[in-house]
């Protein structure tokens, strides 16, 4: 594995490579990105995943500062994997340079996390234009833990007419069904146990809303989440993933979105 720190160097390495599949990541790796990982080497390219925790797309500057961190611990494990490039770029390195495309925002942004996350999916889709320009990647793995971010990245490429394909993976979780997530190590044994019930009190009233072809009261199923131990909601919606509009009928292809708080520490997920 040969680790870059600045752009320059990681281009020459990679301008003799025809085909790249791009991992992007904040770091504190777990089972998700590892996951996203296996997958790539399943596309015979060379591997690079990136490592840079992103300061504009932080809201908060104390979550920014207290977002979990182990570079080493992250090296170690990558070695393991053997994959080709890391690349742990500096601020200076990925923002100090002009980008030939302007993000595209799509409207969908304004939805779900864009409401209560003020610029974070501008800071998102900056970060990740930037990589596309340097990497010029094949593929781009991205799971669908966070479907927002992968779909608003998606209507970006295909705006901007990139040439560089989404494989889009499925979500992995912990035994419990707490998906993974590099925030899980700031959450007590308390705080996990409940966002496991969190878990599966979302799948059940997902099968209970197609079981009795109806939705339920988003007021009542916030009093049961507050019930359960949450300490604050963001949002709880029903989104039709084809349209990315509210739906009200139980027969589209749906999922249940949520946002919620145990202490401090804020929790996505997607049923």
């Amino acid at each position: 594995m040969k680790i870059f720190k600045n752009k320059q160097s990681l281009q020459i390495q990679i301008l003799k490579d025809k085909c790249i599949s791009f991992v992007p990541t904040m770091g504190g790796l777990h089972k998700g990105h590892l996951s996203l990982i296996q997958k790539a080497k399943k596309f015979k390219c060379k591997i690079l995943v990136s490592i840079f925790v992103n300061p504009k797309q932080f809201n908060k500057k104390d979550d920014y500062q207290n977002y979990p961190r182990n570079i080493q611990r992250d090296i170690r494990e990558l070695k393991k994997l053997n994959i080709n490039y890391l690349y742990l770029p500096s601020s200076q390195d990925v923002f100090h340079f002009k980008t030939k495309n302007k993000i595209f925002l799509d409207i969908f942004s304004k939805k779900l996390c864009g409401k209560f996350r003020k610029s974070h999916f501008e800071g998102v889709l900056d970060i990740v234009n930037r990589f596309l320009e340097i990497i010029k990647p094949k593929y781009l793995f991205l799971g669908f833990k966070d479907f927002q971010q992968l779909t608003l990245i998606n209507k970006h490429i295909e705006n901007k007419v990139i040439n560089t394909k989404i494989i889009k993976c499925k979500t992995i979780r912990e035994k419990n069904g707490v998906p993974f997530s590099t925030r899980n190590s700031n959450l007590t044994k308390n705080n996990f146990k409940i966002a496991s019930n969190i878990y599966y009190y979302l799948l059940n009233l997902k099968k209970k809303i197609r079981k009795k072809n109806r939705f339920f009261k988003i007021n009542d199923i916030k009093k049961d989440l507050i019930n359960l131990g949450v300490d604050k909601i963001d949002y709880i919606e029903n989104i039709n993933i084809t349209n990315l509009k509210k739906t009200k009928k139980t027969s589209d292809n749906f999922k249940i979105f949520i946002a919620y708080y145990l202490k401090k520490v804020r929790l996505i997920d997607n049923i």
